[in-house]
């Protein structure tokens, strides 16, 4: 839970409800309602007003019962499951049960040490409850101030591994006892007797230290540690009353004493605010259940935090305003700073320009006349892309060699005069075709013809696949047309001939 500047706080006992007010850590006096019609009515109007305040429900009954009772050690759901059984089991008539592992036990199978708690007559708290939820009050806890005087014991420094604690309540006389600070039995007995007297605190002491040992929660020989709670003036009496023994230490703590360590800064008389002050600065999670009781207090929380997300929202965004509004202001400045610069640049730019003797172009001409030729040039025609494919060819045709080459452009511009130049001429010049004339020889071992022109065919493909390249055969080394006469001398015995071929290359850039 988390913590809260206003709540309402409930004391209950069996036969009155005492209401505070909790604001920033300061404990309201208490107004008390009788356990009957009047005092319901007059609970029922003072919850009329506190409908949005949290509320917290202290009980201080003697119809609490505690058992201690040992367990298999089971894990998981398994253990879950094997508790509530044997919680139901014990508290079949209440609702307000819970039970809690102290710990494992020493001997045996090492079971673990259960306590179990219970409310033994919820009729007690029904009409406080039912006028609660009538009103739609948000409850956020149902406590036991036998349960929480364990806080009030480390908040005390009370550190004894066998203690007793005493504490005069509005409901009674409260004995607690505590082994290792962990809860272990407490009761709740009338301050007066039946016959109008006190009772004796010595007297109860013993009592309560006999049922301890005959429980075995106290083995024989241990020393009880009990600690009296009482306001200052009455310590000196029970003092004279309550004597040390073999098995029993006391000690008195004043309650001016236990209200300073709690920050309060008046003394009580009784222990009621020193635990209301415990449940106001930390609520822990409701020592017993309150099932469809709590409805009211997840509606209260889930509109809080509603609340909640709603500012953090707004808060962004008028950050987030002021951040944009900013920002602008920001760019308006510079907008204004650069505006100022390019004025000054401007007027410096005139002023140096005036200075200056008058120019035949403008200086736009002449970079458009710059861009002009450094394009043309960049377009302009030349042999070399074509010499490289072909070298890349006779690198591949080694039986090849290169005699003569006559490269040629062909410039479109030169056309007859009143023809239409291409639209490509007014825009974005092209490169124009390139022819070239390639004269090569291939070899011609033992006047072999056929190995000769396959020769030539392979290095007029490799030229042919290139992009854009067309080629043109204009003389062979052997007329194969059907009408051209075949001639020659069967006497001819050289190793080794050469065989002219011209190509024409023509490719499109």
């Amino acid at each position: 839970m988390f913590p809260l500047f206003h709540q309402q706080l409930f004391y209950v006992t069996s036969d009155q409800l005492c209401a505070y007010d909790w604001r920033h850590g300061k404990l309201s006096p208490g107004q008390q309602f009788a356990a009957n019609a009047d005092g319901l009515d007059q609970f029922a109007a003072y919850l009329e007003s506190r409908s949005t305040v949290p509320a917290y429900l202290l009980t201080d009954l003697i119809e609490e019962d505690f058992q201690r009772q040992l367990l298999p050690h089971v894990g998981g759901k398994a253990g879950r499951e094997l508790i509530t059984r044997r919680l139901t089991q014990l508290y079949r008539d209440t609702p307000f049960r819970m039970a809690s592992i102290l710990g494992r036990d020493t001997a045996g199978r090492r079971d673990n040490q259960v306590l179990f708690n219970a409310l033994t007559n919820p009729s007690l708290l029904q009409p406080w409850l039912e006028a609660l939820e009538y009103l739609k009050i948000p409850l956020a806890g149902l406590y036991s101030s036998s349960l929480l005087g364990a806080a009030l014991v480390g908040r005390l420094k009370l550190r004894q591994e066998h203690l007793l604690l005493i504490t005069q309540q509005s409901g009674g006389l409260r004995q607690s006892y505590f082994e290792q600070g962990k809860l272990r039995f407490s009761r709740l007995t009338p301050a007066i007797d039946r016959d109008g007297l006190s009772v004796n605190v010595a007297t109860e002491t013993e009592k309560t230290r006999q049922f301890l040992t005959s429980t075995r929660l106290l083995e024989r020989g241990d020393v009880l540690h009990t600690a009296i709670l009482a306001p200052g003036p009455h310590i000196a009496a029970l003092q004279a009353l309550c004597r040390d023994g073999v098995e029993l230490a006391y000690q008195f703590i004043d309650m001016a004493v236990a209200s300073k360590r709690l920050g309060l800064h008046n003394a009580p008389l009784l222990a009621d605010p020193l635990l209301l002050s415990l449940l106001g600065k930390k609520q822990p999670a409701s020592h017993y259940p309150l099932g469809p009781r709590a409805r009211f207090y997840q509606l209260w929380r889930a509109r809080l935090g509603l609340y909640a997300s709603t500012a953090l929202a707004a808060t962004v965004g008028v950050l987030w305003l002021a951040w944009n509004i900013w920002s602008i202001v920001l760019v308006s400045n510079d907008g204004s700073r650069l505006q100022a610069e390019a004025a000054s640049y401007d007027q410096r730019y005139q002023a140096i320009m005036s200075s200056l003797p008058p120019v035949l172009a403008k200086a736009g001409d002449m970079k458009s006349a710059v861009s002009l030729e450094r394009l043309i040039s960049s377009q302009a025609p030349g042999p070399q892309a074509m010499l490289v494919m072909v070298s890349q060819a006779l690198e591949q045709s080694p039986a090849i060699n290169l005699i003569q080459l006559h490269w040629q452009a062909e410039l479109p511009f030169l056309k007859v005069k009143g023809e239409a130049l291409p639209l490509a001429l007014a825009g974005m010049p092209l490169g124009p075709p390139q022819s070239l004339r390639l004269e090569a020889e291939v070899n011609l071992p033992q006047n072999d013809y056929r190995s000769a022109l396959g020769n030539i065919n392979q290095f007029t493909q490799q030229l042919a696949r290139l992009p854009a390249m067309r080629v043109e055969i204009v003389d062979m080394p052997l007329d194969l047309r059907p009408a051209a006469t075949l001639s020659g001398k069967t006497a001819a015995t050289a190793d080794h001939r050469q065989a002219r071929f011209i190509l024409k290359l023509v490719w499109r850039p």
